[in-house]
Parts: C-alpha cells; sequence; structure tokens
C-alpha cells in the first residue's frame, strides 16, 4: 500500500516543490499554474489547501512519488 498523501499543504508549497524538482514555471491563469518538464506538464491549484485527491493527481501528473515530494518539500 502506498504512503498517504500529506495533508494541508498549500498550492504554493507544492509550486516551490515542483521547482526544486527541476520543474519551470510556464503561466498562470487565474489560481492555476502550469510548471512543465520535458514531456510533463503539471497544473497547479494555488488555494491555502488542497485536497488529497487533488495532491495525488499533481503527483500522476508529475509522476512523482510521496517520498520525492516530501523530498522536495524540505
Amino acid at each position: 500500500m502506498s504512503p498517504a498523501v500529506p495533508t494541508g499543504l498549500s498550492g504554493a508549497a507544492v509550486a516551490k516543490a515542483l521547482e526544486r524538482g527541476g520543474f519551470e514555471h510556464i503561466s498562470t491563469r487565474g489560481s492555476h499554474a502550469k510548471y512543465r518538464s520535458g514531456e510533463r506538464t503539471v497544473i497547479v491549484p494555488l488555494h491555502r489547501s488542497l485536497a488529497p485527491g487533488t495532491l495525488r493527481s499533481i503527483l500522476r501528473q508529475a509522476d512523482w512519488t510521496v517520498g520525492e515530494l516530501e523530498e522536495h518539500l524540505k
């Protein structure tokens, strides 16, 4: 069973982790930011708190594990 996704993370914190992990900010439209690394594109809602399902979707788009996210959050 995969580890549980962290709760209470903001969109800004996840966006910063993506940048640390090699993703480049492409654009922002409204409250959603687009990041790209190679062929991978990730859309991050810039909300105060991300729902667990939304965070799982971001991880799937980035092809990251929970451990990789936690490493880039530090």
